[in-house]
């Protein structure tokens, strides 16, 4: 619902609108000197306060985030772009949300973010927002908070970091950390091999180079049509960065005074081209949760099937890691976005509203391509079918999800028999030990990675193979489990199973040594039992006890 408190409507022909912030700042008697004053405290000149938009800087920078550490400076522009345009900028912080640092996991405060900001508009008199987004689920909290405000907004991201360069190789943030740590634990590199890599993995602030859920984000904000061209690929450090945010600053301006709100631009069209896009640029799983969760703030009908059915043709075209060879540079220095738009154009809704003005249509109407290894053409993909696959079945009644540009194709028609750990501990403690009764075809399954069971469900799906099994020279597994896996990671990996495990779904039923079958071609995954049997131990199951008894964690236990 908009929070706008004088519609367009209210103004007279000819005169100005009023604006939400006037119901603050345009008051007479005390009511408005107090806040006037207050403002005026800071060195705001009374001039600001003359009936002007005044546009929100919703920052999520912090020193825990090293994705968004260089967000105050491009708040900086942001600014000027809003005093250019004639606005008032005003910058206020959010909780970040750190990847790396945070635990259980970032997921978790995902809607505590979402709330911060849809609440600190809500307090204040705020007319439009840009939002400063960078490290994963920072992207979609900010997006959410402002969708259930329904105010004018603009997303600007930070970016990602430069690439990664250790001894002649170029190493991916995440993707390579997992090849790294495969060639420690079977002895093929030494720990202090391992100390230099992990000093020159990340040399910038920025997000993951490769194409993981922060680039993945920005793209797909830029895909809607809420983030301007070029914003999910121009690298952290670069100039045109700082540009783009200036440019975002004067935007937000305008939508404010034409009174386009988040939800004029972000329609079902918008869903559905981030669908394709997402497809075309190997996006991650993660994409599934975030983009269900903004539509449902929006009220958009999206559903999970929208996934398979929209993009289930749609072929990979961007060959970056994980699923291809290259970062987030060379995207960026290949033509970025836009040219992936462009060639796909035929799938997309081109009328569908862009921030800046116009369509998305005309946006990448003149996109021109520098590099057509790194955005191939649509007769050589790099993967035929890109889009996310919806999966159902006994196992997974209310579906689950695997990406196919990551996964081994040999894989994707599979039966192997179940080796279960009933939690992220078990697997930790029992997947190196030389006697587990595992094979090349076994396939693992992890319990308890939801988002009630972990809680918070973490990027733990992308299980570690066993070390025998490395060490026979096994490079992938079926995986499946109820949990997500991070954007950067690979491999044939069944996510998101449904129910979760915690709530007595099928998934918490399964014993080792019990059969299961993926057939991606059918979109199925079965376990092989009778359902007599299947329905003896759904009445024998005891449901773990919540992990959080008060605070936050018990909120999001009972109701997220």
């Amino acid at each position: 619902m908009s929070i706008e408190t004088t519609p367009a409507s209210a103004a007279k022909p000819g005169e100005p609108r009023a604006y939400r912030s006037a119901e603050w700042f345009a008051r007479a008697g005390k009511y408005g000197f107090v806040p006037r004053s207050w403002m005026k405290s800071q060195g705001f000149s009374p001039e600001l306060l003359d009936g002007r938009p005044v546009i929100g800087i919703c920052n999520t920078w912090s020193e825990l985030t090293n994705c968004n550490r260089h967000l105050r400076e491009l708040a900086e522009h942001v600014k000027r772009g809003v005093l250019m345009a004639g606005g008032f900028p005003l910058e206020f912080p959010v909780t970040s949300l750190g990847e790396p640092l945070m635990r259980p996991t970032t997921m978790m405060f995902r809607n505590l973010v979402a709330m911060d900001v849809e609440e600190t508009i809500r307090a204040n008199p705020i007319d439009g927002v840009v939002l400063l987004a960078g490290c994963d689920k920072t992207t979609p909290a900010v997006l959410m908070g402002a969708a259930s405000c329904d105010v004018p907004a603009v997303l600007v991201s930070g970016g990602p970091m430069l690439n990664a360069r250790f001894r002649g190789r170029v190493l991916g943030s995440g993707t390579d950390i997992f090849k790294l740590d495969e060639e420690y634990r079977t002895g093929k590199i030494s720990k202090a091999d391992l100390d230099a890599a992990e000093a020159a993995m990340s040399r910038s602030a920025g997000s993951c180079m490769t194409m993981g859920t922060a680039s993945t984000m920005a793209s797909l904000g830029e895909a809607m049509g809420i983030g301007f061209a070029m914003n999910g690929s121009i690298p952290a450090p670069d100039s045109r960065r700082a540009v783009l945010a200036e440019q975002s600053g004067k935007r937000a301006v305008e939508l404010v005074r034409q009174n386009i709100t988040i939800s004029k631009i972000l329609t079902r069209a918008a869903f559905e081209n981030a669908v394709k896009v997402n497809g075309a640029i190997g996006g991650s799983t993660n994409a599934v949760v975030h983009l269900l969760a903004l539509a449902g703030r929006l009220g958009v009908d999206f559903k999970l099937e929208d996934w398979d059915a929209l993009g289930r043709d749609v072929p990979t075209i961007v060959d970056l890691k994980p699923s291809g060879r290259f970062l987030m540079e060379e995207f960026f220095d290949a033509g970025g976005l836009p040219v992936v738009m462009q060639r796909i154009s035929h799938l997309l809704n081109l009328d569908a509203v862009a921030v800046e003005g116009g369509t998305i249509g005309e946006r990448i109407a003149n996109a021109e391509c520098w590099n057509d290894e790194v955005i191939r053409s649509l007769d050589k993909p790099l993967t035929p079918q890109g889009g996310m696959m919806v999966l159902k079945g006994n196992l997974a009644p209310n579906g689950a999800i695997i990406k196919p540009s990551a996964a081994s194709p040999r894989l994707m028609q599979h039966r192997g028999r179940a080796m279960v750990f009933e939690n992220a501990e078990d697997l930790r403690a029992r997947i190196d030990d030389p006697d587990l009764d595992v094979d090349a075809d076994s396939i693992l399954v992890l319990k308890n990675a939801g988002p009630r069971g972990y809680p918070g469900m973490p990027e733990a799906g992308t299980m570690a193979l066993p070390k025998k099994l490395l060490e026979q020279g096994v490079t992938d597994m079926v995986r499946v489990s109820d949990a997500r896996m991070s954007g950067t990671a690979f491999g044939t990996v069944v996510l998101h199973v449904a129910p979760e495990s915690a709530l007595g779904g099928p998934l918490a039923l399964v014993k080792t040594g019990d059969f299961i079958v993926l057939d991606c071609a059918a979109r199925k995954l079965e376990l092989e039992i009778s359902a007599e049997e299947l329905a003896r131990r759904q009445a024998a199951f005891v449901p773990p006890p919540p992990a959080y008894e008060r605070g936050y964690g018990r909120l999001y236990i009972d109701h997220v």
